[in-house]
């Protein structure tokens, strides 16, 4: 079974994706984390249970990896288009106690097993060999904590807790399918639409809001 992990807006910039957040939500979502292995960083904060919303960015003054990043981000002209249509909650990850053999399963669309950090490994993440999100975001990415989860204790609680996430797709049969052969736990709710567009209804301390 893969289990709701967290939610991913992938910004141009770390500024950028942080005044989104705040626009919808009316949070200010603290600084996280950077990824010197993956040359990205975020700001992070907790949507319930054991699940976040990441805001995550190519950090201008990380080194560049030998492979792509993840989440599409070596390529900034599309992630500025994307951005700019309206693209900004562009995906989730799911989490996976046996990665290898999902991939077996499902081989072609969620990518590879990378290792990561790659000096010293301590959870695995499935990229596709060109850093672009697994069908343009309607799957997750896959991420196997190896039997050490996230510590929310690190990620700000703020008061935001999840309520629903849906799925616009021009698909989503095909994608209910999919969703239904992964076995996920809490996955998005699968919706018609011209194109692939996620919202997520988030309660904050002043009440409902709505995340795209």
């Amino acid at each position: 079974m893969l289990k709701l992990d967290h939610l991913t807006v992938i910004a141009p910039t770390l500024a950028e994706g942080v005044d989104h957040v705040k626009s919808c939500l009316d949070l200010d979502i603290p600084f996280g984390t950077r990824h010197d292995y993956m040359g990205t960083h975020n700001h992070r904060v907790q949507l319930g249970d054991t699940v976040y919303l990441e805001i995550i960015a190519s950090d201008p003054v990380a080194h560049r990896p030998d492979r792509p990043r993840w989440f599409g981000l070596d390529n900034p002209k599309q992630v500025r288009a994307d951005w700019e249509t309206g693209k900004r909650l562009r995906g989730w990850v799911a989490s996976t106690t046996s990665i290898d053999s999902v991939l077996a399963q499902y081989d072609g669309i969620f990518g590879e097993r990378v290792d990561l950090p790659f000096e010293n490994p301590t959870f695995s993440f499935a990229i596709p060999a060109d850093g672009s999100l697994p069908l343009a975001g309607a799957v997750p990415s896959l991420i196997d904590h190896r039997n050490d989860p996230t510590s929310m204790a690190e990620i700000p609680d703020l008061g935001a807790r999840l309520q629903s996430l849906t799925l616009a797709h021009p698909d989503p049969d095909a994608i209910r399918t999919l969703y239904n052969g992964l076995s996920i736990d809490r996955p998005p709710t699968v919706i018609k639409g011209p194109d692939l567009c996620y919202r997520a209804l988030i309660t904050t301390p002043d009440g409902q809001k709505e995340l795209r």
